[in-house]
């Protein structure tokens, strides 16, 4: 255990690796995205396994696929196995319709081939970073999880992102403060038809306000509107530079630019969802 870890995330520490070394004579794989949640994962996984944990990164068509190096990276500076897997989530025209249920369909889609590389490479326990946090909000993904086994440790045990942030800091762990990076298809409507060019212009724009200083960006198209969500602290520094974001995304094809006055906030999309959380997605 790091011995400069203050008691409470000491103890957070110690369960983190005790649940994992319940898990090494089965092997491990961490379904590996680079971000902050599945780093500490990784991290203490492989810290508490006496043999190399498997990171596996799914490159796939609906998330950035420039972050893919620095997870490649970050995994072996970690001393994990990594591997990378390609899945493309067009290829199925029930995901392309972005129904209500899509988060299921494409983690079934995802994990089950992640689950079936990870058993032909002897790693028979699997986990993923989903977090305590996660259970407040619409995910109908997280039932694959339960329908195929697969391990939350962070859900399980109670860590919410805020102690996932803290002990990925005091670990100094470069993810601690990383925003967060969901599937591109929640910048869509459900029901709204998921377009290559479309998702690709609007990973773009986001891109190029983010690198004018903004820490969380989302940007949510309702055609032809495309609504800026950012952190409402930001809104006197993105109102100055309104002229050149406007532009920047004129330039992608976007017709009308608005600034949504709630500021950003996580799964907004799913407001018009009479579902609740806990709903049968499948």
């Amino acid at each position: 255990m790091p011995h400069t870890l203050l008691p409470e995330l000491a103890q957070d520490y110690t369960r983190l690796r005790e649940y994992f070394q319940a898990l090494d004579t089965d092997g491990i794989a961490i379904a590996y995205s680079g971000g902050v949640d599945s780093t500490l994962l990784l991290k203490v996984a492989c810290e508490a396994s006496s043999r190399p944990v498997l990171a596996v990164i799914l490159e796939t068509e609906l998330h950035p696929h420039s972050e893919i190096e620095t997870a490649v990276a970050m995994a072996k500076k970690l001393k994990a196995e990594c591997t990378v897997i390609h899945v493309d989530e067009f290829q199925d025209p029930q995901i392309l319709q972005n129904p209500v249920n899509r988060c299921y369909l494409c983690k079934h889609l995802l994990f089950t081939q992640l689950q079936q590389l990870a058993h032909a490479n002897g790693r028979m326990a699997v986990c993923d970073g989903t977090n305590k946090d996660d259970e407040k909000q619409y995910r109908p993904g997280m039932l694959v999880l339960k329908e195929l086994g697969i391990h939350s440790p962070l859900r399980e045990l109670g860590f919410t992102k805020q102690r996932i942030r803290e002990l990925s800091a005091a670990l100094s762990l470069p993810t601690a403060s990383a925003p967060s990076a969901p599937c591109l298809a929640t910048r869509l409507p459900y029901g709204a038809f998921l377009d290559r060019k479309l998702l690709a212009n609007i990973h773009k724009g986001e891109e190029a306000i983010r690198q004018m200083g903004f820490y969380n960006v989302r940007l949510r198209y309702h055609e032809p509107v495309l609504r800026i969500e950012i952190d409402r602290a930001s809104f006197p520094d993105l109102l100055a530079k309104s002229e050149i974001i406007v532009s920047k995304l004129k330039r992608l094809g976007f017709l009308y630019v608005t600034l949504d006055l709630e500021g950003f906030r996580s799964g907004s999309m799913d407001l018009s969802l009479s579902i609740s959380p806990a709903a049968d997605p499948s």
